[in-house]
């Protein structure tokens, strides 16, 4: 059996790839005292359905969610350059 607490997501930011905890104690541990109090209240009441979305967040550096909000930032003024269409991304569309 794998060491679960050494299980790892692959991940870009920046470009570049990364690997990130994959695992509630994984993730717990690459936090300070009073970011680890908060994720265990978080993690605690999240819907299991919601889960692996919470444990990303917190998985991910500070940089992804800076790269995040510059991608919103440019789309909120209009520029979908680098963006597809889904309607254009299905095999037979138009």
């Amino acid at each position: 059996m794998s060491d679960i607490a050494a299980a790892t997501w692959t991940t870009r930011v920046g470009g570049q790839p990364m690997e990130i905890p994959a695992t509630i104690e994984g993730i717990r541990a690459t936090l300070g005292t009073a970011d680890a109090e908060a994720y265990d209240a978080e993690i605690g009441r999240t819907p299991a359905q919601d889960l692996h979305r919470v444990l990303a967040r917190w998985a991910l550096p500070a940089e992804a969610e800076e790269e995040d909000d510059a991608i919103v930032a440019r789309l909120k003024t209009g520029d979908f350059s680098g963006c597809t269409s889904q309607d254009n991304s299905r095999p037979g569309a138009a």
